[in-house]
């Protein structure tokens, strides 16, 4: 299905991509319900296409980031991403042969995974909710949003 092979990414550039892929998550918005963990896309992206590159080593250590940021248990987020970047590295020969249908068919149980990891650790340790989930009590407020 594809005729020529593309020539390896510019290391400046991934590192570029994580980083503002990191930055995105980091603002205000970037735990609302309604925006995707841009880093986690960003993450499977490059693990499928440059997998000598970006690996799970490269995951952790974001997943240490967002767990400062966020002020969450320290490893949530590194669990999930590594896990995140295990699964897509396990597709990365298989994924580029579809079409982008069958692409998402195969990394949306990934980031489903991904996203039900924290909320067993979140479960686990004390109860929390599913990150960027609107608390019902609140009134619906902007502010009421639970990391």
């Amino acid at each position: 299905r594809q005729e020529h092979l593309l020539l390896p990414a510019n290391g400046a550039f991934i590192a570029f991509t994580l980083a503002a892929a990191f930055i995105v998550n980091v603002m205000p918005w970037g735990r609302m319900a309604w925006v995707p963990d841009t880093l986690a896309l960003v993450l499977v992206f490059w693990n499928v296409h440059q997998p000598r590159r970006v690996g799970i080593g490269i995951a952790f250590m974001f997943g240490l980031l967002m767990d400062v940021h966020d002020g969450s248990l320290l490893g949530e987020h590194a669990l999930a991403y590594s896990i995140l970047s295990y699964g897509a590295l396990a597709l990365h020969r298989r994924v580029p042969w579809f079409g982008p249908f069958g692409q998402m068919l195969h990394v949306l149980p990934l980031f489903l995974g991904a996203r039900l990891i924290v909320l067993a650790v979140r479960l686990a340790v004390g109860g929390a909710s599913m990150p960027g989930c609107v608390c019902i009590t609140s009134c619906g407020t902007p502010n009421a949003t639970m990391r």
